[in-house]
């Protein structure tokens, strides 16, 4: 038994929705299948999910929003007519889009998050009706049907234990069971959005409740690269990773996956397949707990940019009981959340992500720090970008950090920072933003060519 998830970019028109029918009805194995809203059909385009903020955004501020409406229900009744379907699913698309604008116009979180959920919600419905309208058995079902069961925190759910157990009874269904991913709902029964890029998280979430054989994730490329398509011409692609090599890869600016999407068939140890809509027949990348280590030790090279670096220095600071305590306590009391703590005896750097510091926080954490901490220096760098060469096969190979040094210096990029976890999955390095492309095509020529 399969669950399919299909991106934005796979249900974005009619021939695209030709095409996942033809996907899901080829293998009777896809009982489950979970749609995002509709993506882009081009460059130029809109997504669906912008345009329904576009609308709120509009709604909340009361100003006049029937262009914004009508623009949607045209993009659904675009699809509907190319696929030959009657108008009586669009006029239901409406009513339900009106019907969240006359119930909840005056709550601005909870309608927020279900204008933003319409999107998926809809366009599951779309599916299910396409698929009826082909001959094949297929039912809508809603996440409370479903009982996805998630944390009241709009924007940001969490999933509740019992979900899974109420998952688990949908496998007693007949047919094809079309899934809206990004909400669930609260015990209270609000309906809550993940964050966003949540329809990955719903396709995880089902196949671990379902206890699938294999979690198929579809989208419009034909399996991972081993770096960025957009900073290496034609790189390689990956045939298998395993989750952990995944999940450093993903909060290093891979885009395949939301960085957390793929915790729940983690824990259940499912493998998960990363197939293309529009090439069906590619083998894909396969995602597993474990794989065998091949000749290469490096899967992946992943960079992202937006971080910024707090330096704290103090004499004597490593003989100072408690003195990295009180100074993560003091990012704790003002909201700010850091990546990484490289250190020295005397000094301190904190990674973080840039936007969290605007103009009063940064000025408050600064002075905090400074007169709480009685540090003898302290700065802060901006504009840097990490750079995370990853591969399960390091902590075995000889050389790798020389390598990846050596690249550096080909490519004149100063380190700024070098960071290694214990597991050795991964060798972390930062590097000034405007260095990043530069530093990875060479990281890339070094361990590839």
């Amino acid at each position: 038994m399969k669950v399919a998830k299909f991106g934005g970019s796979s249900v974005a028109s009619a021939e695209q929705f030709r095409k996942v029918a033809s996907i899901i009805t080829a293998d009777v194995q896809r009982k489950f299948v979970v749609v995002s809203a509709p993506g882009k059909r081009h460059k130029e385009d809109t997504k669906m999910t912008d345009m329904l903020i576009t609308l709120a955004e509009k709604v909340i501020e009361r100003d006049t929003y029937e262009d914004a409406q009508a623009a949607i229900l045209q993009r659904y009744a675009e699809i509907a007519a190319g696929l030959e379907l009657s108008s009586n699913i669009v006029s239901e698309i409406e009513k339900s889009i009106k019907n969240v604008i006359e119930s909840y116009q005056d709550d601005d979180e909870q309608f927020l998050d279900r204008i933003k959920a319409s999107g998926e919600d809809n366009n599951a419905k779309l599916m299910a009706y396409y698929l009826d309208h082909l001959g094949f058995e297929a039912n809508y079902v809603n996440p409370k049907e479903a009982g996805i069961i998630v944390s009241e925190e709009p924007g940001n759910a969490n999933i509740l234990p019992e979900s899974y157990e109420n998952l688990y009874k949908l496998r007693n269904r007949s047919g094809f069971l079309i899934i809206p991913g990004f909400f669930g709902y609260s015990p209270k029964g609000q309906l809550v959005t993940f964050s966003r890029g949540g329809s990955d998280i719903t396709g995880a979430i089902v196949a671990a409740g379902v206890h699938a054989d294999l979690y198929e994730n579809f989208t419009d490329v034909d399996s991972i690269y081993c770096v960025n398509p957009n900073i290496v011409n034609q790189p390689k692609d990956i045939k298998e990773l395993s989750y952990r090599e995944m999940r450093e890869l993903s909060y290093a600016g891979f885009s395949v996956f939301h960085d957390e999407a793929l915790q729940p068939v983690f824990k259940a140890k499912i493998p998960v397949c990363v197939k293309n809509t529009n090439n069906p027949e590619a083998e894909g990348t396969l995602i597993l707990s474990e794989r065998e280590i091949g000749e290469n030790p490096v899967v992946g090279i992943a960079s992202d940019t937006g971080f910024c670096s707090i330096f704290v220095s103090k004499f004597l600071m490593n003989r100072e009981i408690g003195f990295g305590r009180r100074l993560l306590q003091i990012l704790e009391d003002e909201g700010v959340s850091y990546e990484h703590t490289p250190s020295g005896i005397d000094n301190m750097s904190i990674i973080l992500r840039e936007h969290q510091l605007d103009g009063l926080k940064e000025d408050k954490l600064l002075d905090r720090i400074q007169t709480e901490l009685h540090v003898d220096d302290i700065s802060i760098e901006r504009n840097l970008a990490m750079i995370m060469v990853v591969g399960e096969g390091m902590n075995h190979s000889i050389g790798i950090a020389s390598k990846a040094t050596e690249a550096f210096a080909k490519a004149e990029v100063n380190i700024e920072m070098i960071n290694q976890g214990s597991s050795e999955v991964s060798m972390m390095f930062g590097v000034k933003a405007s260095a990043v492309d530069r530093a990875v095509r060479s990281l890339y020529k070094n361990f590839y060519k």
